[in-house]
């Protein structure tokens, strides 16, 4: 039997850094624990009009908003609305949760359909120590997106001796949520570039923890996806996205889109390819060009600059 051709490797999923503010001052993105305030704000039609520009060659069927923190963006509904009406991809959302519970409603109504939200703690002080800023909010604010009818997620991402002791409570309030969690290794970016191997925890290391009080069987990774996931009896199901441990670039289907309207092919390289004043097909190209075959490589860019 002649084995069916692979499926060209094209841009599918694309993530919107709306803007570089950020509330939060998390360890494993500002170096110095302090939030961001940019005072530039690219217009909700501008967005629009790159995304249509890369849609046209791409076939994009995800969208995602990042930040930075995506709900400091002052336009945001606005924006939904306006993607919703002009593009047929999937609308969501990676937060920290922070001001969601007043936005929630706004952003289901505008056309959001799922929301992932950063939580790398349960315990009160080690939630703090993380960089995060308002855990009671965090939480009304998953309680919110839930209400409201988002697909929520929640991710967590690791580091190691500050909240790896969080990986059971963590896992248990998700699952008393209903809700699916993911946790991520550290990525070896930024400041993390050299001591990112000493705070990894590495994907054996969490299904190492999870066993001591769940029973459960691997899923595996759906292809161009970043997570594992693994089912308990029960049916509930947890993920690991482990880009140390278990690489997914050679699959990887991603695109990003900076605040200044610059194109990222891969977070390996540091360098955006500019998408004004260029032929878009071109441009796209050259990104894809950038994709690691294999494994992330490491790059000095900070993810608050370009999306998670």
């Amino acid at each position: 039997m002649i084995p069916a051709p692979a499926r060209a490797r094209v841009f599918r999923k694309l993530r919107v850094s709306l803007t570089r503010s950020c509330n939060f001052g998390c360890v494993y993105c500002a170096h110095d624990g302090k939030a961001v305030v940019d005072p530039h704000h690219t217009a909700a039609d501008q967005f629009v009009g790159w995304i249509s520009k890369i849609q046209q060659h791409a076939p994009i069927g995800k969208i995602r908003l990042t930040g930075g923190e995506p709900t400091l963006y002052p336009q945001l509904p606005q924006l939904v609305r306006a993607l919703s009406q002009t593009t047929d991809a999937e609308l969501s959302m990676t937060t920290n949760g922070h001001r969601l519970q007043a936005l929630a409603a706004p952003l289901r109504t505008a056309g959001l359909s799922a929301v992932n939200i950063s939580l790398d703690a349960m315990d009160e002080a080690i939630f703090r120590s993380m960089g995060g800023r308002g855990y009671q909010q965090v939480l009304a604010g998953i309680t919110e997106a839930r209400r409201a009818g988002l697909h929520v997620r929640i991710n967590t991402t690791l580091v190691r001796e500050m909240n790896d002791s969080q990986i059971l409570l963590l896992l248990r309030f998700a699952r008393s949520e209903g809700v699916v969690i993911r946790f991520l290794e550290l990525m070896q970016m930024g400041h993390l570039q050299r001591s990112h191997r000493s705070q990894l925890v590495a994907a054996e290391d969490i299904l190492a923890e999870v066993g001591r009080e769940y029973p459960f069987v691997p899923l595996g990774r759906a292809e161009s996806e970043t997570a594992s996931y693994y089912q308990m009896p029960d049916g509930y199901r947890f993920g690991i996205v482990g880009n140390s441990s278990m690489p997914f670039c050679n699959d990887c289907d991603r695109l990003r889109l900076d605040a200044q309207g610059r194109i990222y092919g891969c977070l390996s390289n540091a360098q955006g390819i500019p998408l004004e004043g260029g032929d878009a097909k071109t441009i796209l190209e050259q990104a894809m060009a950038l994709k690691q075959p294999q494994k992330f490589t490491g790059s000095a860019l900070v993810m608050r600059e370009v999306g998670g």
